[in-house]
């Protein structure tokens, strides 16, 4: 009859390193299908672009205008907020 050990400390320390493995690899797959699935979503936005590139030109168009108006209107001496100076 063979002898059975009691659990030891090394035992009961090697098996919680393993489910914390196991917990980190289910994490690491989960990210990986969501990153897929966001790919995916690019992607399908990118062919519908490609498709009808007048939705992507009126896209564009709109971000153009909100980056005007974020910039501000200009002052009453004609410059905006940001002023370029050259530099020789």
């Amino acid at each position: 009859m063979s002898e059975r050990r009691s659990p030891t400390n090394e035992d009961t320390v090697h098996e919680h390193v393993e489910e914390r493995a196991h917990e980190v690899v289910e994490h690491l797959q989960t990210a990986a299908l969501e990153l897929i699935e966001a790919a995916r979503a690019m992607l399908d936005v990118a062919e519908e672009m490609v498709k009808d590139p007048a939705e992507a030109l009126a896209f564009a168009s709109a971000a153009a205008h909100l980056a005007g108006v974020a910039n501000g209107a200009p002052r009453t001496n004609g410059q905006r907020r940001v002023q370029h100076i050259r530099v020789s």
